[in-house]
């Protein structure tokens, strides 16, 4: 089938064969977004890498992911998981290694290009292999920590579902690595986010220190994500909270428990990764996993949740999540614009997520961001399409578009009365990268976020010929 030119779209019309043009925009570069990072940033205790082993055809693209804590005691580890009923076999398998290993791990082995989703029984043996062989890589343990019942690695895949791992591949290059050949230093890490990429289009990796209690600590992560992006995940044992495949793990060199690691991590997923969307579907694979190895910690005892320290911590868990969640919005495929969904004066913040959810979820709403359209009526009738705990009073609602430059907001809405839009201006604030849409609701002093993306021609161009 021949194609249309690459920027220019014809609208055709049986009335009027003066039909007009739409000039399809290109998506800015998003090369910006990766970022040389200070060797000292980065948490102590790891060894990481990124290789190519032979998931991905093309040699010269890296498909596996190894990370390792070397601190003498296997590290507090926490976890969320997709909440999709199609669970792939490492989701499953991850979460049998977190709850048999009372919240301690040493390991994470990561491959792109397969998602080993959908896969039966092979796909469960398969995930099961690259534990073992990634706990083969760890010092052995002493008698006492022995079990064949408790694993030290956490494992995740990603690329396309229902097709089986070369697993012999993975294997392979799992056990090919050697202490030489990983390394804590930024080239180490930047390989370890590459071999995350599946349609990113740059490696997202952060890093940054904080401070509790007068000592100062690391974190530092990676996440990988253009599309099927709208995660729902948490605990394994908590199926009620709120809600491509997403991949990520953050790593600190701070001590906290694994109970109140979880309980920080839970929290977090809630304001970060599950309050983004590139294209509203969720995937069988999402998983964020976060290691803390107390490596500088010294002999400070862990950090538990009645501890004065663990507000901060938590905190200090979140901003760093969020930080990181906004980077697969970023590099949504296809995606020209970054947009922050704001819901405000909600009764409850469950109330207000789901708000900034379905408006961040609507096409029409994605398709007018695309097209710079000021179309606030598709914002009010997603908003008016969510039951809530206390109903919407229309005349209560108020509407703004706020610019990210920090220059003069434009009102759309006030309090349910329609406002005489500045066509001109509107076009002004929409026709750059990153703006926010703000919905007062009027209801209570709640509130919450989602970061969402537009719906490009180019979105439907990936999309469609994403196995090819």
């Amino acid at each position: 089938m021949n194609r249309v030119g690459p920027s220019v779209w014809r609208r055709f019309s049986s009335v009027s064969s003066e039909s007009p043009t739409f000039v399809a925009k290109p998506a800015p570069s998003k090369a910006r977004h990766h970022v040389q990072i200070p060797d000292t940033s980065f948490p102590h205790g790891y060894r990481l890498t990124g290789v190519h082993c032979g998931v991905k055809k093309n040699p010269s693209v890296l498909d596996l992911t190894v990370i390792l804590s070397t601190s003498s005691k296997p590290a507090s580890a926490a976890a969320c998981f997709t909440r999709n009923a199609f669970k792939a076999a490492p989701v499953l398998v991850s979460q049998d290694v977190l709850e048999k290993s009372a919240g301690r791990a040493r390991a994470i082995v990561t491959n792109s290009g397969c998602a080993n989703a959908v896969t039966g029984k092979q796909g469960l043996e398969d995930a099961w292999a690259m534990v073992k062989a990634t706990d083969a890589l760890l010092p052995k343990k002493v008698k006492s920590e022995a079990s064949e019942d408790i694993h030290d690695t956490f494992v995740m895949s990603t690329g396309v579902i229902g097709q089986n791992l070369p697993i012999s591949k993975i294997l392979s290059g799992i056990s090919s690595l050697v202490p030489s050949s990983l390394g804590s230093d930024f080239a180490a890490w930047e390989r370890a986010a590459k071999a995350f990429m599946t349609t990113d289009t740059f490696p997202k990796l952060r890093a940054r220190t904080f401070s509790l209690g007068g000592q100062t600590f690391r974190m530092a992560g990676m996440d990988k994500g253009a599309g099927m992006i709208h995660p729902d995940m948490g605990p394994p044992t908590n199926p009620g909270q709120l809600h491509a495949t997403l991949l990520g793990c953050i790593l600190t060199d701070a001590a906290i428990s694994p109970r109140a690691l979880q309980s920080a991590l839970t929290y977090a997923v809630d304001r970060s990764f599950n309050s983004i969307s590139v294209d509203g579907e969720m995937s069988t694979n999402d998983t964020i996993v976060v290691l803390a190895n107390g490596a500088a910690a010294g002999e400070t005892k862990e950090i538990e949740e009645h501890d004065p320290l663990f507000p901060a911590f938590r905190e200090e868990l979140t901003s760093f999540a969020a930080e990181l969640a906004q980077l697969v919005v970023r590099d949504g495929e296809g995606a020209t614009k970054f947009v922050t969904v704001s819901v405000e004066g909600a009764p409850t913040f469950t109330d207000a997520h789901r708000v900034a959810s379905k408006i961040s979820t609507s096409a029409l709403v994605k398709t007018a961001l695309y097209g710079e359209d000021a179309n606030w009526g598709r914002i009010l009738a997603a908003t008016g399409s969510v039951s809530l705990s206390t109903p919407i009073d229309p005349y209560r609602v108020n509407v703004t578009f706020v610019p990210a430059d920090g220059s003069t907001p434009l009102p759309v809405l006030v309090r349910g009365e329609p406002e005489l839009v500045d066509e001109v201006r509107a076009k002004e604030i929409l026709s750059e990268e990153d703006f926010e849409i703000k919905v007062d609701l009027g209801l209570g002093s709640e509130s919450a976020q989602y970061w969402t993306c537009d719906f490009s021609y180019e979105y439907v161009r990936i999309n469609g010929d994403y196995r090819s």
